[in-house]
Parts: C-alpha cells; structure tokens; sequence
C-alpha cells in the first residue's frame, strides 16, 4: 500500500482528500502546512507528496524546493493541488522541482487517476 502525505492548511479540503485517497487503498498522512510536513517526514516514509501551494509557514514551493534539496526525496513524486493555474506559477512549479500540477476543485476520480498514474 502506498503511502502519501497530503498538506493542506484547509481541514475540509485536507480530508476530502484524504478520505479520496484512502477509499482507493493509499495510507494518509496530513500535514497543515509545508513546516508540518517537514516535520511528519521526519517519522514517516512516503511514497508521494501531495501539497497545496497557498500555506502559513512554508508554502507548497518552499516545501518541494526543500525536499528536493535532501538526497531521500530527489526522486519522490510531488503533486501540487492548487487554486494557482497561472502559467507562471505552473513554471515556477516545475522550476522547483514539483512532479505534477492540478489546480482546485479538483475531481476525485481525476487525482487517484493521476497518483496511480505518478506512482505507476
């Protein structure tokens, strides 16, 4: 079962996803904000994170530049699920690292069909 970290500073958002992901069989780990994700990957392994751009404390490129600057993530999957759809946020997107970028609301069957698609 793979594992994901879902970080998102909306609670109802957060669980939405969280309880889209868990319903196709991932294990959910949530974080508030990029800090926290930070934080919960210092005891949890994950197969893929999922991030929200728009946090307190660290934002979703802050958070993907910094995992991708520790050896243990330069190859793990980042999704970026956002209410941004600008082309220069998406570039500064990829600039950063991020593996993917969907924008909110988003459709339940379209994320799992990306994640599976992420996590081949």
């Amino acid at each position: 079962m793979a594992s994901i970290l879902a970080v998102d500073d909306s609670a109802s958002l957060r669980q939405m996803v969280a309880f889209t992901l868990k319903s196709s069989g991932y294990h959910v780990i949530e974080a508030v904000d990029g800090q926290d994700a930070v934080e919960k990957l210092r005891e949890h392994s994950v197969d893929l994170v999922l991030t929200d751009q728009n946090m307190p404390r660290m934002d979703g490129l802050t958070l993907v530049r910094h995992l991708r600057s520790q050896p243990a993530f330069k190859h793990v999957p980042i999704l970026v699920l956002t209410t941004e759809s600008s082309d220069e946020m998406k570039q500064a997107g990829r600039a950063a690292g991020a593996t993917g970028w969907m924008v909110k609301p988003f459709d339940p069957k379209r994320l799992i069909d990306v994640v599976g698609k992420v996590l081949g």
